[in-house]
């Protein structure tokens, strides 16, 4: 068992951090003496997978909640990651689309792209030519 600093030091945390972690229901210690947490290796490992995922900067703390809570939460966990990676998905086509407008500006002869270039004109055009009409 290792103390709430020792734990947070492996991790590379906050002590703060883990005490909100506790009290968010990310991952509770596995004891408490005198009113201070400890953690075993299973917590350990919790709260290493929950940090993992924190570092990516894609999960809010609700879904890694969901995701390290474990087998009673399942079907939640599993909705969450699917829910997760349909955003991730959605949010690779928006950048992938910015990569190449970005990339065509660069390669573009005209020195003013954004204004004489006949591609994006054409693709201008067409978003006026398929845009629906939303007059509220």
């Amino acid at each position: 068992m290792w103390s709430i600093g020792e734990t947070a030091r492996k991790l590379g945390v906050a002590v703060s951090a883990l005490r909100y972690w506790d009290e968010r229901g990310v991952v509770a210690p596995a004891a408490r003496k005198s009113g201070n947490r400890y953690y075993g290796e299973e917590e350990l490992h919790r709260l290493a997978v929950a940090k993992m995922l924190q570092d990516t900067g894609l999960l809010s703390l609700e879904e890694i909640t969901t995701i390290v809570r474990g087998p009673a939460d399942r079907d939640s966990w599993r909705a969450a990651i699917n829910a997760r990676l349909t955003a991730i998905h959605a949010q690779q086509e928006r950048l992938a689309t910015a990569e190449a407008f970005l990339n065509h500006f660069l390669r573009c002869p005209n020195d003013d792209p954004a204004a004489g270039c006949p591609h994006l004109r054409r693709d201008t055009a067409a978003m006026f030519t398929n845009a629906t009409v939303d007059n509220g």
